[in-house]
């Protein structure tokens, strides 16, 4: 096959989701699953050496083009709007399903120490986690995880990238140094984005199943 490279990389484009090395494969039939490989690593080389504006990063479990982080202010300039964001209470539930998945919602509670029935109804309709089944145990209560969707983000090629407890802590410590550098600069700033996004995340209509499910659970728990 000639341009393997050229297929390769309009498949991607045509794809709706992070395309499996797999996947590729099965289309590329008769060629060797080293080949595409190597005709991926390729490509991205390419994009990385000529610093475009856009590139092709695993994630999720595939191949997806994507813009470079650079690139978000001419983005946000274009769409005219601020990208949806995630409630402080909606990310603390976030980070406990992914951390602690499989994990049921008396679980994430009991590390909050506050009701998550509003935070996870908002993360199921945004589908960045999923229910997984419901735990053999009396009221059989629903089991949460996290979803591909989430993967992808928070450009992650799977749940094993995840910055650790250890990194995470190293991280907020240095925000936290960053934070009182920068205090007199950006309290301003901070006040503006807070008001935006309260306004942003009030509750949207929620999904009857949705509600029907967390209902059952909140009975059980």
């Amino acid at each position: 096959m000639e341009n393997i490279s050229a297929v390769i990389e309009a498949l991607i484009l045509s794809s709706e989701s992070p395309l499996a090395l797999e996947k590729i494969c099965a289309v590329l039939d008769g060629v060797d699953k080293i080949e595409v490989r190597e005709a991926l690593d390729q490509l991205m080389a390419g994009y990385e050496e000529r610093r475009s504006g856009i590139s092709i990063q695993e994630v999720a479990g595939g191949f997806q083009f994507r813009t470079r982080p650079e690139m978000a202010a001419w983005i946000k300039k274009l769409k005219g709007t601020k990208p949806a964001s995630l409630s402080p209470a909606a990310l603390e539930t976030l980070a406990i399903v992914a951390y602690r998945q499989p994990v049921v919602k008396a679980e994430i509670e009991s590390v909050r120490g506050v009701d998550v029935g509003a935070p996870l109804k908002g993360l199921l309709e945004k589908k960045l986690i999923r229910i997984v089944g419901r735990k053999d145990v009396p009221g059989k209560p629903i089991i949460y995880g996290t979803t591909k969707k989430f993967l992808e983000v928070f450009n992650l090629k799977e749940l094993a990238d995840l910055p650790t407890m250890r990194e995470l802590k190293e991280i907020t410590e240095q925000q936290g140094i960053l934070e009182l550098e920068t205090v007199e600069e950006t309290i301003e700033e901070t006040v503006e984005n807070t008001a935006e996004e309260n306004i942003q995340e009030q509750e949207t209509p929620e999904h009857e199943s949705f509600d029907r499910e967390i209902d059952e659970d909140d009975s059980s728990s």
